[in-house]
C-alpha cells in the first residue's frame, strides 16, 4: 500500500508507533462501521460525547477546522512534530522513507499531482494528465506557472530525471520497486543496458509522457512517482552522494507553499512563504517547526507554544478533551499497528527476499498462538479509549471498497493458543516452552519508544506471551535505530525475532510496496509463490472489474491470515489539536482545503484558560 504524502509514500514512510503514523517508506480506500472523512459532518461543540465505560469514538470528530473570527494578513505559526527522537533530516520525497521526516517536508514539498476522496488522480494538481486507450501511456503536462523556490522551472526533464536517479543502479534510497520497474525500458537502464529509459520522453519542457509494461488499476490510484528532482541542482552530483548532500540535508527546495529559511538538524525548521506558488500566495508568512516530546504536548498546546501538531497521543485525550483553547480534528487513519515476524533476510545484491525455512518464527503455529494470545479489542478501549481497534486483516477500514469487514481475523483466544502450542510440540519445561526438538526457546521481541503507554503495552505483549508459556524478552528504542534494526537499510539484525511497528499506507490499496518479494519494507521477509500470484492478480487486467479485484484481495487478506507473516493489532484514528485562532485547515484526504490558505484570526495563539 502506497502512502498519501506522495504516490508512493509507503511510508511506505515508516511508521512511528507512538508518533502517529510510524515509518516508510514509499512509500496504496473506508470501513462499513468506521465513517470516512467525507461523511464526517462538522461540529462546533468541542466536547467529544463519551460512550459507555468512558470510551470515544471517531464518529463524534469533524475533519475540518471550524473558522472563528476572519483572517488578518500574514502572522506566523507554531507546528508541533510530536516525537521522542529528532527527524533524521532527509528532506526530499526521492530519497526519504520516514514519517517525521515526511512531516517536515509537507510544507514545502508536495506531488505534481493530487487525489480526491476516492483516492484516485485529479487533474487539479501542478500536473494534468491524459490516458491513452490502452491505458499503457500517461502524458503529464506541469503548469507554466510551477517553479521552483529558486525561481527555476519545474519541467518534465527534472520528473523524467526522478525516475532515472531512483532507477540507477547507486540509488541508495528506497523507492525502486514493483511501480519502477512497470515502466517500458526501467529495468534495461538499471541493468546498464540502456543509457536512457525508453519508455519515458520528455515532449517538450513541460511535458512528459510515461509507457508502462502493464496498464494497471493502480496506475490512476498512486502507483506513478509523482515527485519531480531538480535537475539544475542534482544534475552534476553522483547519484550515491544525493541523500546525503546539502540540498537533501540543509537546503532542501520544492515547489509547495513554503520555503525552507533555516534548519536546526533534527530540531526545528523556520519557513517562510512562497509568494510565486503556483496555486496563489499563501496567507501566512512564517511557519516555524519543532519537534516536541509526547510527554509535554498538553503544556505546548494550553500555552500556546504550539498552534498545531502533526498528532496528538490519544491516550492523553480524555484527560484533555475538553482543552478550552483548541478544537480537536479526528478522522479514521491510513494506517494500522501490527506484530511482524522475521522469517528470511533482504538480499541486498539482487533487491529481493529470501525467506529462511529455518528462522526461529518459522513455524505458522506458533505464530497463529502468539496471535491468539493477546487481545486487542481491550487494549483499543484500555490504552485508547476506544479510538484505536482491533484490527483484523492488512487492508485497514480507510480503504472501505477492498476491505474485507466480515473477515474476524484471529480472534483472542488463550485456550486455543495453549492447544496449538502443544499439538505443535512446543512442551513446557517449567515455566516456558521447549522448540519441538527439545531446545531452548527465546524470543526476542523489539519495540519503539514513544509516549507515556509505549513501554507498558509492549510489556502488556510480553506478559500475553509469557502466560501461553513463551519466554519473550523486550528490548525498547528509539524509532530511527528501531527501523535501522529491522531492515529499511537492507540489513536485518538477526537478533530480533519479533517487533512491533506500524504502517502508513497510500492511497492505493496495492499492498505489493509492503509484502512483496521485491519490497525493501517487507520487514518480515515473507515471500511465496501464492503471495506472487495474489499480488501480481490485484494489478492484472481482469482486476480492473472491481468485482474482481475486491474478490482478488480478500483471498489475500485471507492467506495473509493463515501465514501470519505479520498480524495486525490496531487500526487507528487520527486525533488533531488546532488552536482556535486557526482557520482554513483540515485533515483527511479530499477536502480541497490547502496549505497555502491556512491563516489566523489574531497575531498570538489563544491560551487555555
Amino acid at each position: 500500500m502506497k502512502k498519501r504524502m506522495g504516490s508512493k509514500m509507503l511510508l511506505p514512510l515508516l511508521l512511528a508507533f507512538m508518533m502517529v503514523l510510524s515509518a516508510c517508506a514509499s512509500g496504496k480506500g473506508n470501513d462499513v462501521t468506521q465513517p470516512t472523512p467525507s461523511n464526517v459532518q462538522n461540529q462546533t461543540n468541542n466536547e467529544k460525547k463519551s460512550t459507555e465505560e468512558g470510551l470515544h469514538s471517531i464518529e463524534d470528530f469533524s475533519n475540518i477546522k471550524t473558522n472563528e473570527g476572519e483572517p488578518i494578513n500574514g502572522g506566523t505559526i507554531t507546528y508541533g512534530l510530536v516525537s521522542d527522537a529528532p527527524f533524521e533530516g532527509i528532506l526530499n520525497y526521492n530519497f526519504s522513507d520516514g514519517i517525521p521526516d515526511a512531516r517536515v517536508q509537507t510544507w514545502f514539498d508536495e506531488a505534481l499531482l493530487t487525489w480526491d476522496k476516492n483516492y484516485v488522480y485529479t487533474n487539479d494538481g501542478a500536473a494534468t494528465y491524459e490516458v491513452s486507450e490502452d491505458g499503457r501511456t500517461f502524458t503529464f503536462t506541469i503548469r507554466d506557472n510551477v517553479n521552483w523556490h529558486d525561481g527555476m522551472p519545474v519541467t518534465a526533464q527534472d520528473w523524467e530525471f526522478a525516475h532515472e536517479v531512483i532507477g540507477h543502479k547507486d540509488y541508495d534510497g528506497s523507492r525502486y520497486g514493483a511501480d519502477f520497474t512497470n515502466i517500458e525500458g526501467m529495468v534495461e537502464y538499471r541493468e546498464g543496458k540502456a543509457d536512457k529509459i525508453s519508455g519515458i520522453k520528455v515532449l517538450n519542457d513541460k511535458k512528459l509522457q510515461i509507457t508502462y509494461i502493464k496498464s494497471t488499476p493502480s496506475l490512476l490510484t498512486g502507483s506513478i512517482w509523482t515527485y519531480p528532482l531538480a535537475k539544475h541542482i542534482f544534475g552534476g552530483m553522483e547519484v550515491a552522494k544525493m541523500s546525503s548532500s546539502s540540498a537533501v540535508r540543509e537546503k532542501p527546495i520544492s515547489f509547495g507553499p513554503f520555503k525552507v529559511e533555516s534548519i536546526v538538524p533534527g530540531e526545528s525548521v523556520v519557513y517562510v512563504k512562497n509568494p510565486d506558488y503556483w496555486r496563489g500566495e499563501p496567507n501566512l508568512d512564517k511557519v516555524v517547526l519543532k519537534v516536541i516530546s509526547p510527554t509535554t504536548v498538553v503544556q505546548h498546546l494550553k500555552s500556546g507554544g504550539v498552534d498545531l501538531v502533526d498528532s496528538f497521543p490519544i491516550d492523553q485525550f480524555p484527560d484533555n478533551a475538553n482543552m478550552s483553547n483548541v478544537e480537536y480534528l479526528g478522522v479514521v487513519d491510513r494506517a494500522y499497528t501490527y506484530i511482524g515476524f522475521k522469517l528470511g533476510k533482504w538480499d541486498e545484491t539482487n533487491k529481493v527476499v529470501v525467506p529462511n525455512s529455518e528462522a526461529k518464527m518459522a513455524d505458522v503455529n506458533l505464530r497463529k498462538a502468539m496471535w491468539h494470545a493477546v487481545d486487542n479489542d481491550q487494549v483499543g478501549k484500555r490504552f485508547y479509549h476506544g479510538l484505536r481497534w482491533n484490527a483484523t486483516t492488512l487492508i485497514p477500514p480507510s480503504h472501505p471498497e477492498f476491505h474485507d469487514a466480515s473477515n474476524p481475523g484471529v480472534t483472542y483466544d488463550v485456550e486455543k493458543a495453549n492447544q496449538i502450542l502443544d499439538e505443535a510440540g512446543y512442551k513446557k519445561n517449567g515455566e516456558f516452552r521447549t522448540n519441538p526438538d527439545g531446545s531452548e526457546l527465546v524470543i526476542n521481541f523489539l519495540s519503539m519508544t514513544g509516549g507515556d503507554i509505549a513501554e507498558p503495552l509492549a510489556r502488556y505483549y510480553v506478559q500475553s506471551w509469557n502466560a501461553i508459556g513463551l519466554n519473550v524478552n523486550l528490548e525498547m528504542v528509539e524509532f530511527n535505530t528501531f527501523y535501522d534494526r529491522i531492515g529499511r537499510n537492507g540489513k536485518d539484525d538477526p537478533s530480533v525475532d519479533v517487533y512491533q511497528g506500524a504502517w502508513s499506507v497510500g492511497i492505493d490499496v496495492d499492498p505489493t510496496g509492503l509484502y512483496g518479494r521485491d519490497a525493501l519494507f517487507n520487514f518480515p521477509r515473507f515471500a511465496d509463490e501464492k503471495n506472487d500470484r495474489l499480488l501480481a492478480e490485484g494489478v492484472s487486467e481482469k482486476a480492473f472489474d472491481v468485482a474482481t479485484r475486491q474478490a482478488i484481495y480478500k483471498e489475500w487478506q485471507q492467506y495473509m491470515i493463515d501465514e501470519i507473516p505479520v498480524f495486525p493489532t490496531l487500526y487507528r484514528s487520527q486525533i488533531v489539536p488546532v488552536n482556535k485562532r486557526i482557520l482554513n485547515y483540515a485533515i483527511g484526504d479530499g477536502t480541497g482545503i490547502y496549505l497555502h490558505e491556512l491563516a489566523v484570526s489574531q497575531d498570538n495563539p489563544v491560551v487555555a484558560e
